[in-house]
C-alpha cells in the first residue's frame, strides 16, 4: 500500500473530518463558543429545559454549553458531556461544576444506560460522523419516553464575509469545500449530508420534528470575542495558506490582504464589514 493510500485509510478510520482521540482543536471551539454565545444560549433557552432534568451534551467539546445547560436544570438536574478527544474532555472537566459529569467517549458508542436522559443536545457534531443517521439512532436510544433530541448545526446556508465582494466570497467558499474534499477524501455529497438534520430525525422515527434557525449577525466595529473568532478560526485556521492551490494568484493575494490585520484593506476594520452566519436547531421527540 502506498503512503497516500495508507493516509486515506487512516483518515477513514477516524471521523468524517479527521476526528480522533488525539486530535485537539480546543482553541477553535472556545473561540466559536465565545463568539456565538448569545445565539447558542437563545437556542438552549428555546428547548424549555426544566429543573431536575437529566441532559446529555453529545460532542461537548471544551464544555461551555455544559454550564448553560446546567443553569437550566439546576438545582436538582444533571448534565453529562461526552467527547471523543482527550484534550477537549480535559478542558470541559476543568470548567465543570459538581452537577456535570464529563466522559471521554465516542457518541456512536456512548457508555451510558438506555432511556436515561430527558434531552440530548448535540451541536456541530453530527456532521463529523460517517454515519449520521446511525449516530442519531444511537442518541435517540438514550432518551426516556417523551424525551427530545436537539441537533444544532451552524452554516447550513453559506456565510457572508465580504458584503462588498460576492465574487471573492463565492470563490473562497468553493476553495474551502475543495480543500476539505481533497484533505479527507470526500465527495460534495458527503459534505452536504448534514444539511438535512430534520430529515435525520425523521429517519430515526422521532415525532413532532421542528426546526428553528438563529441568525448570527455582526457589524463593525466588532467586540474582541467576535474579532478573535473571525481572525483566528476563519481567516487564519480555515483559510490561510491551505487555500492557495484553489485560488488564482490575484484572488489569493486579495484574500490575504483582507485577512491581514496589518494591511490597510483588513476586512474586520472596514466600516462596511457585515457578517452573517446561521445556526439551525432541529428537535424531535421519541414516542
Amino acid at each position: 500500500m502506498t503512503k497516500a493510500a495508507a493516509d486515506i485509510d487512516e483518515r477513514k478510520a477516524a471521523g468524517l473530518l479527521g476526528d480522533t482521540t488525539a486530535r485537539d482543536y480546543s482553541r477553535k471551539l472556545r473561540l466559536f463558543n465565545a463568539f456565538a454565545e448569545p445565539e447558542l444560549r437563545r437556542a438552549i433557552a428555546g428547548l424549555g429545559l426544566q429543573p431536575g432534568m437529566r441532559v446529555l451534551d453529545a460532542g461537548c467539546g471544551t464544555g461551555e454549553a455544559l454550564r448553560w445547560l446546567c443553569d437550566a436544570v439546576a438545582p436538582r438536574g444533571t448534565v453529562v458531556g461526552i467527547d471523543l478527544a482527550a484534550a477537549h474532555v480535559a478542558a470541559a472537566r476543568a470548567g465543570a461544576t459538581g452537577q456535570v459529569l464529563v466522559l471521554q467517549a465516542d457518541v456512536q458508542r456512548p457508555p451510558l444506560a438506555p432511556r436515561s436522559f430527558d434531552v440530548v443536545w448535540s451541536a456541530n457534531t453530527i456532521n463529523h460522523l460517517r454515519e449520521p443517521h446511525e449516530g442519531v439512532r444511537v442518541l435517540a436510544g438514550l432518551l426516556r419516553p417523551g424525551g427530545r433530541i436537539a441537533l444544532g448545526q451552524s452554516s447550513l446556508l453559506p456565510d457572508m464575509f465580504f458584503a462588498w465582494d460576492a465574487r471573492l466570497e463565492r470563490l473562497t467558499t468553493e476553495a474551502v469545500r475543495c480543500y476539505y474534499r481533497d484533505r479527507y477524501g470526500l465527495s460534495e455529497r458527503d459534505l452536504a449530508a448534514t444539511r438535512s438534520i430534520a430529515g435525520l430525525l425523521r429517519r430515526a422515527a422521532l415525532h413532532g420534528v421542528a426546526a428553528q434557525t438563529f441568525m448570527i449577525e455582526r457589524l463593525s466595529p466588532l467586540n474582541p470575542a467576535d474579532e478573535a473568532y473571525l481572525l483566528e478560526a476563519i481567516f487564519r485556521d480555515t483559510w490561510g495558506e491551505r487555500l492557495r492551490p484553489y485560488l488564482s494568484g490575484e484572488d489569493y493575494a486579495e484574500l490575504t490582504a483582507l485577512c491581514d490585520p496589518g494591511h490597510p484593506a483588513f476586512a474586520l476594520r472596514r466600516t462596511d464589514f457585515h457578517f452573517l452566519q446561521t445556526f439551525t436547531v432541529a428537535v424531535g421527540q421519541v414516542p
